[in-house]
Order: C-alpha cells, then sequence, then structure tokens
C-alpha cells in the first residue's frame, strides 16, 4: 500500500511540474491569454489557458503512447536519454530566457465574444505548433514519466496531473495579472518570461549534474 501510494504521490508531482513547465513560457498563447486578461477580464484569459491546456494534454497523450513503443529502448538506455532530457530542457529554458515575447503582441478585439470562442480559439493556435511533442519528450524521458508498465489507472493519474499544472499555471498567472492590471506593461511580460527561463535553466542543470552522478532528485 505504501509503495502504491508513493508511486501515485511521484506520477502527481511529476506531472504536475511537467504541466506547469510546458505551460509557463510566454510564446503566443500565453501573451494572447494575458492580452484578454487585461482587456476583457480574467475569465477570458483563464478559459484561453485552458483551450491551451488542452492541446498541451492532446500532446501529452501523443508523446506517452508514442514512447510506449520503445519502451525497452528506453529502458536500456535511461541514463542517455536522461541526460539528453536535461539537454533539451537546458535549450528550452535558454530559448525562453532569451526571446522576447512582445513580439507576439497582437491587436485584440474590441468585442469580448463568448468563453466558447476564446477557449476555442487558443485551443485551435496552440494545436497548431507540433513543435511542443519535443518539449514533452525532453520533460518525459527525464522525469522517466508514465511508463508502459504502470497501471492505466496510474497513468490516468499522471495526465491529470499534468492538467492540473497547466490550469493551476493559467489560473495564478491570470490572477497575478488581473490584480496588476493598472501597473502591468509590456516590461512585466518580458521579465516573466526572463524568470520562467533562468528557472527551467536551474531545473536542467541540476537534473543533469545528478544524473551524472547517480542520483535521481526527480
Amino acid at each position: 500500500m505504501f509503495a502504491i501510494e508513493v508511486t501515485i504521490l511521484d506520477l502527481l508531482v511529476k506531472g504536475f511540474i511537467i504541466g506547469v513547465v510546458v505551460s509557463a513560457p510566454l510564446g503566443p498563447v500565453g501573451v494572447l491569454c494575458i492580452q484578454r486578461t487585461l482587456n476583457k477580464g480574467r475569465w477570458y484569459g483563464f478559459v484561453t489557458g485552458l483551450g491551451a491546456s488542452l492541446s498541451d494534454i492532446a500532446y501529452a497523450l501523443l508523446t506517452g503512447y508514442g514512447m510506449s513503443f520503445i519502451y525497452d529502448f528506453i529502458s536500456a538506455n535511461q541514463f542517455y536519454l536522461q541526460v539528453l532530457g536535461s539537454i533539451m530542457l537546458f535549450a528550452f529554458g535558454v530559448y525562453t530566457f532569451r526571446s522576447n515575447p512582445v513580439h507576439s503582441l497582437r491587436p485584440v478585439s474590441s468585442t469580448k465574444g463568448t468563453y466558447l470562442h476564446n477557449f476555442v480559439t487558443a485551443f485551435a493556435v496552440t494545436l497548431s505548433n507540433p513543435l511542443i511533442i519535443f518539449l514533452f519528450i525532453g520533460l518525459f524521458a527525464r522525469f522517466t514519466f508514465v511508463t508502459p508498465q504502470i497501471h492505466l489507472y496510474e497513468q490516468i493519474i499522471g495526465y491529470v496531473a499534468v492538467a492540473l499544472g497547466a490550469f493551476t499555471w493559467w489560473f495564478c498567472i491570470t490572477f497575478f495579472v488581473s490584480k496588476l492590471r493598472t501597473r502591468f506593461n509590456v516590461r512585466g511580460i518580458w521579465m516573466i518570461n526572463r524568470v520562467i527561463g533562468g528557472v527551467v535553466i536551474v531545473l536542467a542543470v541540476c537534473g543533469f549534474i545528478f544524473t551524472l552522478l547517480g542520483k535521481a532528485i526527480y
């Protein structure tokens, strides 16, 4: 029973972190979410984030079940794949740190539209970027996430945790932007992205070092 509880807790923590890391960088959808929060209201920004999350979860499922077909290869090369995952995560962090999301700013319609419309447009924008799969591959390899030998219900818990991480991020960022709407500007967007990139870089470096030392920190 204790082992099962540890496994489930491990899946929840890893899935939650993956959901946050995938959602946090302020690319086009992140900037769109902030714009809608400022111009239309917090909940319009939040449903925009939910639309992006649904697309991310779809790509997470594709990644997880795609990797399950090469599970034997993954098991035999776990060390190298974790190192590769750390390197990919580091490159993603550097890219996020150096990128300027302000370039993604676009005019926002003066009409609020329905929540469904805001949700669907965010889903479509995120779904049009299949390169997110490479980020999931790096994260899944780094965290040894939802491997095929675990039970179906454990896999479901893992993916639900990814969704919870993503939802939590969008809930928090829209709350933060809404509270600071009178003082929030393009520099604020840029600073958030730099902080996120820095955190991802530190996470990747720590993972790389501890993998080389033969110790698992996550």
